[in-house]
């Protein structure tokens, strides 16, 4: 009969204390004749090897690895052999798992704005609890001497309306009496202060064309120093020929404009702006323009009617408008009116109209219209140009002569556009063909010359003048010398 020897099982160790993140092993040993070893965890399961523990089973030796220890591998391993007869021992060892004081991603500097209610994260774990105090400029706060510093729940550190005084090098330093553990971590906290921005000017004057620069200035403040954009119709403006831009010390920036136009008046902004916020301020820049005449025509009008000649002006501001007439240097302004009714003027928004009812021959000649600002002034002339039906010029109308003696009848005739002018005799159209008379023409004038032949070649003739605005007629009559001229005609 064979006695087997009692079964023992020991373990190396019968509690350990270990950091989270840690590794530990823990050898268990039998006496005896066993047939197995095996570990259990804390919740009675069988441990199998995985990446975090590992076993090591030898004939009555086994070896258990913790590898990277997290809080939740706490409690009580058990070590159990068991016999060929099926009975079991078994050994433990109790493991306590901390957490060692550790700081969690701790951002520095950490950035506030101006007048807000600030948090500084300390975000520190430890097993126990970490006793947190803050230090600033190596003093501790405590809420007794700081009534808007408060150490929060969460071990942060809150500042109520802070300011750029506030600004510096926070202490979070964590404590565990129970270990004599101790750290710290330095945090930077930034202020940062919304831009001020003022001008001391806000309007400008220039005046377009003469080659005038402006420059506008701002002067700004803020933590950090603002960025200074200027803006012009909703668009950033960039440095060019025409915008020339600086910035100086004590927070001036300028916007030079040159070569001022017209196109250039009206407002302009200063921006400045940072991490806290921004402000923005209008400029206005009002541009005089001299006056400029850009519309006065030449006017041609028919005799009896109605002339209307217009003037536009432009200009900043809108120039006023007169008129002046070269034959006798008469001058009409707006709402003026001559003595007879005939002139008058009417004029609105850089316009200006001189009628002249039942025109005249004697109207015809230079007008000159005027623009005048407190800037400057410009003048530019105009023709009225006069169209009028024929006019007969001469009250000659009776010719003698004698059969065989050539006589020159002369019809002439004043008129706008120039007539065209025809000889009749009973109805039938003298031409350079007809026999004994020939055509002799000029400028408003046309001589009719006839050789009377026979007693048929004396009476009456007719001289026609035409234009587009009418037709007119004068009868002349050639009679025999010796006798009495018969009534004449002329219309």
């Amino acid at each position: 009969m064979v006695v087997l020897a009692a079964l023992q099982v020991s373990i190396s160790l019968n509690k350990v204390e270990l950091s989270v993140g840690e590794s530990k092993f823990f050898i268990c040993t039998a006496i005896g004749e066993p047939v197995r070893l095996e570990w259990y965890n804390p919740q009675g399961e069988r441990i199998v090897q995985s990446k975090r523990m590992a076993l090591h089973t030898e004939t009555s030796r086994s070896r258990l690895i913790i590898y990277n220890a997290i809080i939740e591998d706490a409690g009580i391993y058990r070590c159990q052999a068991t016999d060929v007869s099926g009975h079991t021992v078994e050994a433990s060892v109790v493991l306590e798992i901390y957490q060692r004081l550790t700081f969690r991603d701790v951002q520095s500097p950490q950035e506030f704005r101006h007048g807000e209610t600030a948090e500084v994260v300390c975000d520190v774990i430890s097993s126990p609890v970490p006793v947190v105090v803050w230090y600033y400029q190596d003093k501790e706060i405590t809420e007794d001497h700081h009534s808007r510093f408060q150490v929060l729940a969460n071990n942060n550190l809150q500042i109520h309306q802070v300011t750029k005084a506030d600004e510096g090098v926070y202490r979070c330093e964590a404590s565990v009496e129970a270990r004599g553990e101790i750290d710290f971590v330095d945090i930077a906290m930034v202020v940062n202060v919304p831009p001020v921005l003022s001008v001391f000017q806000q309007s400008f004057n220039a005046t377009a064309d003469y080659q005038e620069s402006v420059t506008f200035t701002c002067i700004t403040s803020g933590s950090p120093d603002p960025v200074v954009t200027w803006h012009r119709k909703a668009q950033q403006l960039e440095p060019s020929d025409k915008y020339i831009l600086n910035r100086l010390e004590g927070g001036r920036s300028m916007l030079t404009i040159r070569n001022i136009r017209q196109a250039d008046g009206g407002t302009y902004s200063c921006k400045a702006t940072n991490k806290a916020g921004s402000q923005e301020r209008e400029l206005f820049l009002k541009v005089f323009v001299q006056p400029h005449i850009t519309q006065l025509r030449n006017v041609t009008a028919v005799e009896g009617s109605a002339a209307m000649i217009s003037c536009v002006a432009e200009g900043e501001p809108l120039p006023d408008i007169s008129w002046r007439r070269a034959s006798d240097g008469q001058s009409f302004m707006d709402g003026d009116k001559s003595r007879d009714g005939r002139f008058e003027v009417r004029g609105r928004h850089g316009k200006s109209v001189l009628t002249i009812s039942g025109v005249r021959l004697t109207d015809l000649g230079r007008f000159d219209c005027e623009a005048q600002s407190r800037i400057g002034g410009h003048q530019k002339s105009m023709f009225l140009d006069i169209e009028y039906i024929p006019k007969f010029l001469t009250n000659h109308t009776i010719y003698y002569s004698w059969e065989g003696n050539p006589v020159n009848i002369s019809c002439d005739v004043m008129s706008n556009p120039p007539a065209t002018i025809l000889w009749r005799r009973e109805r039938f159209t003298i031409s350079e063909g007809t026999p004994n008379m020939h055509i002799h023409s000029a400028d408003g004038k046309s001589v009719l010359e006839v050789t009377p032949m026979s007693d048929r070649d004396f009476g009456r003739y007719n001289c026609t003048a035409r234009n587009n605005i009418g037709v007119r007629y004068q009868d002349f009559i050639l009679a025999q010398a010796g006798e009495c001229a018969p009534f004449l005609l002329v219309s």
